[in-house]
């Protein structure tokens, strides 16, 4: 673990905000009349390297050091921990800045990347930051030869245990989950943000800094499957992905390319999804 140092006071990662007025009649609702409701706190966090800027995503302020690890293993800007030298969290009202010093051999690797990519600020874009439609197709790690295969009831059992452990969401009811599970079905860890995509770094940083074999496990989410997130599970060598709903066709190629299984919840419990 590489050392941390943080400054400034963290926020608060719901706020309440006042309700107004209950229209009963356009929508059905509890009986119950709410004075109140919990929404998740969206912040910018930058991510600097050695100074150099990177990018600025728009995330929910908890489990930081996960996020921070997490999106610079799946961005690719790391190989392992032991390239970040120390990382400084900075809180402010502005936002959160996340100032990691690189080693010399990740810092040229990263100069690399900074000149491919221009990545844009927002959490929930793909295309955003991309120079040219070749980075879409460039080729994902093989995770497994064989296809993993996951039983129904582990599914099942992790499918229904899956809201009660997501705690911003139960409170907030507007946030996404990532939830690492093993093979049995039951879930060990989860990470929420407002981004999707956040929720799967936060994830996938913290395995890393726990030193999780990922192939003992396989991810929940909570949210569709995009090939972002395939590319990003791929990366770190996620063997299969278990998500609420079905993935888009481009994921589904993206999964094939690297020999990782979907799974989408149904109607009757989940499938698995093929080409």
């Amino acid at each position: 673990m590489f050392p941390v140092n943080i400054i400034g006071k963290p926020p608060q990662t719901s706020k309440r905000a006042g309700i107004s007025e209950v229209h009963k009649a356009d929508i059905k609702v509890d009986t119950r009349v709410e004075s109140h409701w919990f929404v998740p706190t969206e912040t910018p966090v930058a991510f600097v390297y050695n100074r150099r800027n990177y990018a600025v995503l728009l995330a929910t302020p908890d489990n930081i050091v996960d996020y921070a690890t997490g999106f610079s293993l799946t961005e690719g800007l790391i190989n392992n921990l032991a390239d970040i030298v120390n990382l400084d969290i900075v809180y402010s009202d502005q936002g959160i800045d996340l100032r990691f010093r690189l080693g010399e051999a990740a810092l040229e690797r990263f100069d690399v990347v900074q000149r491919r990519r221009n990545l844009a600020g927002n959490s929930g874009c793909g295309l955003c930051g991309l120079e040219n439609a070749d980075s879409l197709f460039m080729p994902l790690p093989l995770v497994t030869k064989e296809k993993v295969k996951i039983a129904p009831e582990a599914i099942s059992r992790a499918m229904n245990d899956f809201r009660s452990v997501q705690k911003l969401n139960q409170k907030t009811r507007s946030v996404h989950g990532a939830a690492w599970v093993k093979k049995d079905g039951a879930i060990m860890m989860v990470r929420e943000d407002v981004g999707r995509h956040n929720a799967l770094d936060k994830l996938l940083g913290a395995l890393a800094l726990d030193d999780i074999k990922i192939e003992d496990g396989f991810v929940l989410l909570s949210s569709r499957c995009s090939y972002e997130l395939v590319e990003k599970a791929a990366r770190r060598g996620v063997t299969a992905i278990v998500s609420i709903s079905a993935p888009t066709d481009f994921a589904l190629q993206k999964a094939n390319q690297a020999g990782l299984t979907l799974y989408a919840k149904s109607s009757n419990g989940a499938v698995e999804m093929i080409s």
